[in-house]
């Protein structure tokens, strides 16, 4: 389950949305102001940020800026009513992975975190997987700890694989 940071003032629209995204598998935690989004940031890193570009106490674009100085690498997608193309630019320019204009759909956004999620975490392509101590060779089906190698069944070698491919992730 991917951690979302849902950060917009409207509380009924973070409610809603919050409500559509857990159903689609997400943990979200929604704050409504940059104050708060800064404390939970270092609390601990979600997986991707949704980003309301007007916020009470600043700029979401200041704080777009911000993220990419602390996180350069946490996929971001702007969500704002401000959906002009000079404004979409902006936010892209300044380091958003995405943007959306309000009213959205809530399938499209939940689309488009899949996508920059799927970005941010690309799957390995090498023909071994390595994880602490332990490779792995998917094509031979063959893992080895400490350098001593196990031979695995076909059921075997395909959940090491999803397993090490997503660490810390839950299968889909």
């Amino acid at each position: 389950m991917s951690e979302l940071l849902l950060i917009d003032d409207d509380q009924e629209l973070c409610e809603l949305l919050s409500s559509w995204l857990s159903q689609e598998g997400f943990q979200v935690r929604a704050c409504h102001d940059g104050t708060s989004a800064r404390q939970a940031l270092a609390d601990a890193a979600p997986a991707a940020v949704v980003l309301d570009v007007m916020l009470p106490d600043g700029s979401g674009l200041e704080l777009l800026k911000q993220l990419r100085a602390d996180h350069p690498d946490l996929p971001v997608v702007m969500l704002s009513a401000r959906g002009e193309p000079l404004d979409r630019i902006l936010g892209l320019e300044l380091g958003a992975d995405d943007y959306l204009a309000k009213p959205c759909d809530p399938r499209e956004l939940t689309a488009r975190l899949r996508a920059v999620l799927r970005r941010s975490h690309p799957v390995a392509s090498s023909s071994q997987l390595e994880l602490g101590d332990l490779t792995f060779s998917p094509m031979r089906g063959v893992v080895s700890v400490d350098e001593k190698e196990l031979t695995l069944t076909v059921s075997e070698s395909r959940l090491l694989e999803a397993l090490m491919r997503q660490p810390g992730e839950p299968l889909d």
